[in-house]
């Protein structure tokens, strides 16, 4: 059995070098230590590079862990990364990610009649874009597919489970009237046809 010390340092190395997020299982197998004992070495390790204020964070997706940057350094990486390409989302696929992401699992045609629109092909371009995946079929007429988010729509907003969307409680419409250019940055802006408001974390990766 490694000690505390060791097994902390090991999964700070495994962090980095893994660069995607790593399971608690597999660093866990690879520790040769309980899976419950390796998560709250992670969570202890996440705590104190925050309370550090350190400029790497450690991020949780999915019961898994991730190095990512600290948020409030956007502007010194944009400067360092200048010029970079930015590939936004159009407003179409917003509609659509943000009508999947609240009310997943749900179908195309579910997804059509909320729009008013045929979204077949915004569809296809969040798959290909790993936001969105098949998650099942439904148990209605023809058994049609079931949409729901992935693990990278979670990293690219910045949650560590779909738990932590924004609550949409209040809000029961989409808005097509929304000016996608007022909206910034959809990685700080989700459910915007949802007139939802408010800052989430870039991923920074």
């Amino acid at each position: 059995m490694y000690s505390k010390k060791t097994m902390k340092s090991a999964l700070e190395s495994m962090l980095f070098v893994w660069g995607e997020p790593l399971p608690v299982k597999d660093a866990a197998a690879v520790l040769e230590a309980d899976r419950k004992e390796v998560r709250a070495l992670l969570e202890e390790l996440q705590a104190e590079y925050e309370q550090e204020g350190r400029g790497i964070r450690i991020r949780e997706v999915n019961g898994a862990f991730q190095y990512v940057t600290h948020v409030e350094n956007e502007l010194f990486i944009e400067k360092l990364c200048t010029p970079v390409k930015v590939r936004r989302l159009s407003q179409a696929a917003l509609e659509v990610l943000a009508i999947v992401a609240y009310r997943q699992p749900v179908t195309r045609g579910e997804i059509d009649s909320i729009r008013g629109i045929k979204s077949e092909r915004v569809i296809e371009g969040l798959i290909a874009k790993d936001m969105i995946g098949v998650c099942g079929r439904s148990e209605g007429v023809g058994r049609p597919l079931l949409y729901g988010t992935t693990d990278e729509f979670l990293k690219k907003f910045g949650f560590a489970t779909i738990k932590d969307l924004p609550d949409i409680a209040d809000f029961d419409e989409l808005r097509p009237d929304v000016d996608e250019d007022a909206l910034g940055d959809e990685n700080r802006q989700l459910a915007l046809e949802f007139d939802i408001t408010g800052s989430i974390a870039d991923e920074n990766q």
